[in-house]
């Protein structure tokens, strides 16, 4: 069957999308087969390519656009905030609500880099080296104006994304703390990582 009537090719688009990061989620993108996808999404095999017309491709895309939206969205929660701790602490909240959200998002966005082409994996890695690079600015500052002391800004950096990151892997929204308890204990751990007092 083709697209139905009445639902938009953007509306097509983002159900691919959803029921393919299921998919990959739950498979792997090796064995997501294009087949499979067009039944979950009510459409042809010919249908679908017009939206995935390679699989490869697809992939890259999708990746690529993950890591914009993360980018877009801590840009807009950043926004008008200036010192270091009000940033490291509103940093330490959306990346903790952005990965828990997207679990599944975050999990192939980690796994599924060993299946992108050199050319993919690069621009995917670039785009993570931006996100890195704003994380590591709001440390650089904070050392700046005196509220923490780090040895090397880069492994600090890094050391703090592993930190949040690996929350998405066993947080659950039943589970034994709620995400606001979850954010104020890593907010204090975060400073405390930088060698900073917490409030």
């Amino acid at each position: 069957m083709g697209r139905p009537a009445g639902v938009s090719g953007a509306e097509t688009m983002r159900a691919v999308r959803k029921a393919a990061i299921e998919r990959i989620w739950r498979h792997g993108f090796e064995a997501m087969n294009l087949r499979d996808l067009a039944a979950d999404v009510n459409l042809r095999l010919g249908s679908l390519y017009n939206h995935v017309p390679q699989k490869q491709e697809f992939l890259g895309n999708l990746l690529e656009d993950i890591m914009l939206e993360l980018l877009q969205d801590f840009a807009l929660r950043m926004e008008g905030l200036e010192e270091p701790m009000a940033r490291l602490s509103a940093f330490v909240r959306f990346h903790i609500e952005w990965h828990t959200a997207r679990k599944q998002e975050t999990f192939i966005g980690n796994m599924e880099l060993r299946s992108l082409t050199a050319e993919q994996h690069g621009r995917i890695i670039g785009l993570r080296k931006d996100y890195e690079a704003q994380v590591r600015a709001i440390v650089a500052d904070g050392q700046k104006a005196g509220l923490w002391q780090v040895d090397d800004l880069r492994v600090t950096t890094l050391a703090l994304l592993s930190l949040l990151t690996g929350i998405s892997d066993w947080y659950r929204e039943d589970g034994r703390l709620g995400q606001e308890r979850l954010i104020r204990i890593y907010q204090r751990l975060a400073v405390r990582l930088l060698g900073a007092k917490s409030s």
